[in-house]
C-alpha cells in the first residue's frame, strides 16, 4: 500500500509528538523504573492506542527491583576498597576482592543479569501495548515499540559533561586492574627482594580511592528527568503512525499493527524482558518485525544497532536492513552501527534474546550530549527535525513491510 501521504504529513507527526511529550512531561509524575509516573504514562498511552483504532488494548504488570541496575556499583566499588586494604596483608584476598566485583560489574550491567536484584526494595512496573487488526487475514505483524520510564540522573554527567563523565569511569576501571596486577604480582613473589617497592605500589593505589568513592554517588535516586527524548521519543513513534493512519482513514489489508510500550529499560530491559516472558510465544503464528526505538534526537546519529546489549546481541539483519532502505529510498540518511561495549542497550536486545525478530533504531551520538540522563533531557531539547525524519522512515517500512519485503 501507498503510504505517501502520511509520509508527507511528517513535520505535523513531529509536532503532534512535541505536544503529547511535553504534556506527559508537564502533567505525570515522574516515571523512574517502577514508579506511578510509569504506570500513568502506560495508562495514558493505552487510552491513546484505543482511540487511534486498536483492538486489543492491555496494560501488564510486572515485579522488579529498579534499584539494582546502579545498586551493584556499592557492591564492586566496596570491593575495589577491600582489594586495596587486602592488597598490603593478604593479597590473595586482594585478588578475590577485584575478581568478584568486576564479576558484578560484567553480569549486571553487561549483560543485564539479576544478579543482586534480590538485594533491592520490590516494586510494580508496567507496560503498554496495542493491536490494530487488518480488514482481511493476518498475515505478517509489524511492532513499533518504546520504553516510557525515565532514568535517574547522573549528577557527575550534569556537572562534568560527557567527557568529564567518561574520564571518571576509565580511572575507576584503570585502577581496578592496576590493583589486580600489583596483587597478582606479589602473590607470584615478583616483589620478594624488594618489598619496599610492593609498598610503594601499593600507596600509588590509594590515588584511585577518591574517583571510586565518587562512584557512589554516581547516580542520584532523588532526581529522576524528565525523559522527554530517552525515551518519550521512542514511544510516540508508534503512537504517532497510528493516529496518521487512523486520521487518514488508512486500513492495511493483511498487516497487524502493534504499539508495545515496555516500561523500566532504564533498570535493566526489565520491562521488555517480562514482556517477552510473558507475551512473545503469541506471535508466531505470522512473520512479525519488532523496531524499537531509543532517543530520537540527533538527526545526524540515526542509526539501525545490528548488535545490542554491549554488543553482545545480535538483532535480525532483515529486520534492520528494511530500515535502512526505506531511510535510502527517502533519501534520509543512516547509518549502520551497533550499541558499543559500556554503551548499555535499546529494548531490542529483550527481544530478540526471546527468539523474536527485532533491532533498535536510535538518533544519538554515543559521545553522549548534554541531555542525555541530565535534568537537560526536557521537551525544549527536542528536535522536530530528527523526529520527521524517523516518522517518515517508519512509515516507509511499513509500507515495504505490508508490500511483504524481506518477510
Amino acid at each position: 500500500m501507498n503510504l505517501k501521504q502520511i509520509i508527507d504529513k511528517k513535520d505535523q507527526a513531529a509536532q503532534y509528538m512535541v505536544d503529547e511529550i511535553t504534556y506527559i512531561c508537564e502533567k505525570f509524575e515522574k516515571r523512574a523504573p517502577g514508579s506511578k509516573g510509569e504506570h500513568q504514562a502506560c495508562e495514558y498511552a493505552a487510552k491513546q492506542m484505543k482511540e487511534y483504532g486498536c483492538d486489543r488494548v492491555y496494560v501488564d504488570e510486572f515485579k522488579e527491583n529498579p534499584d539494582s541496575f546502579y545498586g551493584w556499583i556499592y557492591f564492586t566499588i566496596t570491593c575495589c576498597f577491600l582489594a586495596l586494604a587486602s592488597y598490603f596483608f593478604i593479597p590473595a584476598l586482594s585478588i578475590v576482592f577485584i575478581a568478584l566485583g568486576l564479576v558484578l560489574c560484567v553480569l549486571q550491567f553487561g549483560l543485564y543479569k539479576k544478579t543482586v536484584d534480590k538485594v533491592f526494595k520490590e516494586e510494580t512496573g508496567h507496560n503498554a501495548a496495542g493491536f490494530k487488526k487488518p480488514t482481511g487475514e493476518v498475515k505478517r505483524r509489524i511492532i513499533f515499540n518504546g520504553h516510557p520510564d525515565a532514568t535517574w540522573e547522573w549528577p557527575f554527567k550534569y556537572m562534568f559533561t560527557y567527557l568529564g563523565f567518561d574520564i571518571h569511569m576509565m580511572i575507576c576501571f584503570v585502577g581496578a586492574f592496576y590493583t589486580l596486577g600489583i596483587a597478582i604480582a606479589k602473590l607470584a613473589g615478583a616483589f620478594d627482594s624488594n618489598p619496599d617497592l610492593a609498598k610503594t605500589l601499593g600507596l600509588v593505589a590509594l590515588v584511585f580511592a577518591p574517583f571510586w568513592f565518587g562512584l557512589y554517588f554516581m547516580w542520584n535516586k532523588k532526581r529522576v528527568v524528565d525523559g522527554a527524548n530517552d525515551n518519550l521519543t521512542g514511544c510516540y513513534m508508534g503512537l504517532a503512525i497510528l493516529k496518521f493512519l487512523k486520521d487518514e482513514g488508512i486500513e492495511l489489508e493483511n498487516t497487524e499493527i502493534g504499539v508495545v510500550l515496555t516500561g523500566s529499560e532504564e533498570a535493566g530491559l526489565r520491562g521488555a524482558k517480562a514482556w517477552c516472558e510473558a507475551h512473545a510465544k503469541e506471535f508466531d503464528d505470522v512473520p512479525t518485525f519488532v523496531y524499537s526505538y531509543d532517543t530520537i534526537t540527533q538527526s545526524e546519529q540515526l542509526m539501525v544497532n545490528y548488535r545490542d546489549l554491549n554488543s553482545t546481541v545480535k538483532v535480525d539483519k532483515d529486520v534492520s536492513d528494511l530500515f535502512y532502505e526505506a531511510c535510502q529510498d527517502l533519501g534520509i540518511p543512516v547509518k549502520k552501527g551497533f550499541v558499543p561495549p559500556l554503551g548499555g542497550a535499546t529494548d531490542s536486545a529483550a527481544f530478540a534474546q526471546a527468539g523474536m525478530r527485532a533491532t533498535g533504531i536510535t538518533a544519538l551520538n554515543h559521545a553522549l550530549p548534554d541531555f542525555y540522563h541530565t535534568r537537560l533531557d526536557t521537551p525544549e531539547a527536542l528536535n522536530k527535525d530528527c523526529l520527521a525524519k524517523c516518522f517518515a522512515a517508519s512509515v516507509k517500512v511499513l509500507e515495504k513491510f505490508d508490500d511483504g519485503a524481506k518477510q
